[in-house]
């Protein structure tokens, strides 16, 4: 099994400001938490000694609530995660943490995920036993499950170019065939891609383990 690389400034539980060495290892459930976060999560630094990263979802989702939180837990036992619950009906599920930045490959000070054009890790996408999970994370918070005229269909939408591309690729490596619809609402947004799975909805839900509740 691989492991990510990463040098950072100690953590929040460390008085040591020293740099030093620290591998975290590829596995599905860091698949899950990366789609999860490209999704419908963020990186700050808002004390300017541990980055943040913030993965909101809707309170009527308890169940990926859990899944994020005890996901992160396992992946960080010494860091500290969290429940902040938000007034609009959602949580944000919170994690400090300065190997962050190198696992997602993007920073927290260079503006949104959109101006930074971030994309999928490419050690999720060479193999479907990483990719499976990404997908779901990303699918649980940032996209949909529903029937249209009594047919099951999956959407995925994000204004991110590079994520658009990134999971209709790997889509089509595990088998199924997505298609692509964009969209521009006004001259003043930016382009919205709608990734749909039509054929096969059920076996992709399955095969995902997808499960929005």
């Amino acid at each position: 099994m691989g492991a990510i690389p990463c040098r950072f400034e100690s953590d929040q539980r460390h008085k040591s400001k020293h740099l030093r060495n620290y591998t975290i290892r590829k596995s599905k459930k860091l698949a899950y938490i990366i789609g999860a976060a490209i999704g419908d999560g963020n990186l700050s630094n808002p004390n300017r000694r541990a980055v943040r990263l913030r993965i909101t979802c809707d309170n009527k989702y308890p169940k990926i609530i859990k899944r994020i939180l005890e996901n992160l837990q396992e992946l960080f036992p010494e860091n500290k995660v969290s429940l902040v619950k938000k007034q609009k009906n959602c949580t944000d599920i919170s994690c400090y943490s300065n190997k962050l930045e190198n696992i997602l490959e993007w920073k927290a000070t260079n503006g949104s995920k959109f101006k930074q054009k971030i994309s999928i890790p490419e050690w999720i996408k060479e193999k479907d036993e990483y990719i499976k999970p990404c997908i779901k994370g990303l699918i649980e918070t940032d996209g949909s499950v529903y029937y249209d005229r009594k047919y099951l269909m999956v959407n995925f939408v994000t204004i991110i170019p590079t994520i658009a591309n990134d999971v209709m690729e790997m889509m089509r490596k595990i088998g199924y065939k997505p298609n692509m619809q964009t969209i521009k609402e006004s001259p003043v947004q930016e382009m919205k891609y709608t990734i749909r799975i039509s054929k096969n909805a059920e076996e992709f839900v399955k095969d995902m383990q997808i499960n929005k509740s």
